[in-house]
């Protein structure tokens, strides 16, 4: 279902007719759009889905930054990128993962998205090429009025109803890269895998990967394949976990079943299973520590320094565990085209790197997967009535909306769970709103944080990538609805169930706010 393009006003686009007779500026009617999309990656495209089929008297536009939909999937090339979690979660509710593979590589990620976005029109309404700079909220107006970068300098203005922020946590432009003494004097490549070089060939070249993460356990086995050799650079040891690529009970299901119950009936198993193993690695830690590093030393055998290199100094969960599919990362370094190397790094010399314990790791190419720089609100400057809002300062409602900003939301996804099972909980919390808002006259829905709420960080996490980002980031209160759950079933119950107005989320109607 196509969104519609022209339409007569709804009470989302009129003001109330009190708002003039007030001695106000009336709203102007019609806004450019009731609600404008950022991001055109899987969230946004996601969102425009749900509106299609959920909320389909909203007038949307969807704007993206780059050239390219995709998001992630289009950004990052590096060798054998690929999802850390399984696509009958990490893909859509509405669309079947139907390829073999259910830890799936970036390319095929990118046709799902594509196609999802082909099938109902939505890549046609794609404005690539624009940026969100700011974003000034009127409150006579009950309005947005957005500012756009276009991709030749110009500046565009755009007036909305509502933003729905689509375009993750992370900055596109920069990255977490730490220098390191001796940086310049390396006569190699060196390289992030965020900004990967597409003219780099590192057949038959010693590469050392700095990192422990999900990228570098990504990186390692794929360059392994072409490179004389590939070391693992890690400061500290991550809990590894491997899985089957593919998914067998998935593919049983597939043969027997219509695509639509193959796929809801893998997904729940997936949800179910991964909620489980969560649950109980929270409440028995050492337990789910000793098995961990167990599974991990089966595998690698016991010539090798499980100890050393795979034991963390902290409890399952404390960090995200890293996927390895079909045990790749384990598999490259027991046939030795990979090795690990638990220690840190004294300097960078001209052809390696100098440890501190004194070792030397020659390298022709050195790829620093140190992490993600992490933003809040896509890096839009937001005021209100002209006044700078501070996220930083600001309160996560159900892990949607900010408080005191009106007319926002945000996908923002699990760190226990794939991505997308908060963001099609959000978009459908989105729509069932924009229907309500309509059908009673608002124009104005804000959460309003009550004093006594205690604030508390919004990722419940140790990795170094959330901790830098604690500055900027919002944070998330001590009872509902201002907790973060990373919890599906939780948030299930309150973006689907819940009542809209509870409360905390204050929905007025225009001649209301004027006064």
């Amino acid at each position: 279902m196509h969104p519609p393009q022209t339409a007569s006003p709804t009470a989302s686009q009129t003001a109330s007719p009190n708002a003039s007779t007030a001695g106000h500026d009336p709203i102007p009617a019609p806004l450019d759009c009731d609600l404008l999309i950022v991001g055109a990656g899987l969230s946004g495209i996601g969102a425009a889905r749900h509106l299609q089929a959920n909320s389909p008297q909203t007038r949307w536009k969807l704007v993206e930054a780059r050239a390219r939909l995709g998001g992630t999937w289009d950004l990052f090339r590096y060798p054998g990128v690929r999802s850390d979690s399984d696509m009958h979660t990490l893909g859509y509710a509405f669309k079947p993962w139907t390829e073999r593979k259910a830890i799936a590589d970036g390319p095929s990620i990118l046709r799902y998205i594509q196609s999802t976005a082909d099938e109902t029109g939505i890549t046609q309404q794609i404005q690539f090429g624009r940026k969100v700079l700011r974003a000034n909220w009127s409150t006579a107006q009950s309005c947005w009025h957005v500012t756009l970068l276009l991709d030749q300098g110009a500046v565009e203005q755009v007036t909305t109803r509502f933003l729905y922020l689509c375009s993750g946590y992370y900055s596109y432009t920069q990255a977490h890269q730490p220098v390191f003494d001796g940086q310049a004097s390396f006569q190699g490549r060196w390289v992030h895998p965020q900004f990967w070089p597409q003219d780099l060939n590192y057949s038959g070249k010693r590469v050392v990967v700095i990192g422990s993460g999900a990228t570098a356990a990504t990186l390692v086995p794929a360059m392994a394949t072409a490179a004389a050799h590939v070391t693992l650079l890690q400061r500290s040891p991550t809990y590894m976990v491997t899985r089957p690529a593919e998914d067998a009970l998935a593919l049983k299901l597939q043969r027997y079943l219509p695509e639509r119950w193959a796929h809801h009936l893998t997904r729940w198993k997936n949800i179910l299973q991964g909620m489980y193993f969560f649950r109980l690695a929270r409440r028995y830690p050492q337990k789910a520590k000793s098995h961990l590093i167990g599974l991990a030393a089966q595998q690698l055998g016991p010539e090798f320094d499980t100890a050393k290199h795979f034991t963390p100094r902290y409890n399952p969960w404390d960090q995200r565990v890293c996927l390895l599919p079909n045990g790749d990362l384990f598999e490259a370094l027991k046939n030795q085209s990979a090795s690990v190397v638990t220690d840190t790094i004294g300097q960078i010399t001209p052809h390696g790197i100098l440890l501190t314990s004194g070792q030397h790791l020659d390298a022709d190419v050195i790829v620093s997967a140190t992490g993600l720089k992490l933003n809040a609100l896509g890096d839009i400057a937001f005021t209100l009535d002209g006044q700078a809002y501070n996220p930083a300062q600001a309160m996560a409602y159900k892990g949607m909306m900010l408080s005191d900003l009106p007319n926002v939301f945000m996908a923002m996804g699990y760190t226990n769970a794939s991505w997308t099972l908060k963001a099609d909980l959000t978009a459908s919390y989105v729509c069932r709103l924009l229907k309500h808002m309509a059908r009673h006259g608002y124009q104005q829905a804000v959460p309003r944080k009550d004093p006594q709420v205690q604030a508390q960080p919004y990722f419940d996490f140790s990795s170094g990538y959330v901790q830098r980002a604690a500055n900027v980031l919002p944070q998330q209160g001590d009872r509902k609805p201002w907790r973060v759950y990373q919890n599906y079933l939780a948030d299930m119950l309150s973006l689907r169930w819940r009542p809209l107005e509870d409360g905390v989320l204050q929905l007025t109607r225009a001649d209301k706010v004027a006064r």
